[in-house]
């Protein structure tokens, strides 16, 4: 079996936060690889490895990064895969602003999806649901995540509804 999704951070001092993507791909049975690239340290490698990634059959790539946070941009400048950005509050990061303008700012041409500060699981629910699109059995695994999600918010309200108050409605 060969992955589909790469996940990349800047660091390993990420992983804590990416770990939640790879708990949601493992979840959906969708094979991934995870490895830590740096745009800044390793450049050379980050080039190499968006340039072939989609010869090794990486459909989607999630990149994280704190701080600068320009691993995701450089990916995306040597590649036609999508690429997800996470942007990641790191230790040398303003509170994680800096990270989301990173990624968020590309210039035209280079774009990059960008989810929530420390979003690792939503990079992987779009991942998932961009390969839905072209692979069925993927399709029906989001659809029926999708669906869980709704009942919960319906036995949500189903438990708010058994709370008493005395100038509660509803």
């Amino acid at each position: 079996m060969q992955p589909i999704v790469s996940i990349i951070m800047g660091s390993t001092s990420d992983m804590p936060i990416m770990r939640s993507a790879a708990e949601f791909l493992n979840e959906m049975q969708i094979p991934f690889e995870i490895n830590a690239l740096s745009a800044h340290r390793v450049p050379e490698a980050v080039a190499k490895f968006a340039k072939n990634a989609k010869s090794r059959g990486i459909q989607v790539i999630i990149a994280a990064a704190g701080g600068a946070a320009h691993l995701p941009g450089v990916i995306a400048s040597f590649t036609t895969l999508p690429v997800i950005g996470v942007p990641i509050k790191s230790s040398n990061s303003i509170e994680g602003l800096d990270s989301i303008l990173s990624i968020l700012q590309m210039p035209a041409g280079i774009p990059v999806a960008t989810v929530a500060l420390d979003g690792a699981k939503n990079a992987a629910i779009l991942a998932v649901q961009i390969l839905s699109l072209a692979d069925n059995n993927i399709a029906q695994k989001i659809e029926k995540f999708k669906t869980e999600l709704a009942d919960k918010i319906t036995k949500a309200n189903s438990d708010l509804a058994n709370i008493k108050f005395e100038y509660k409605m509803n």
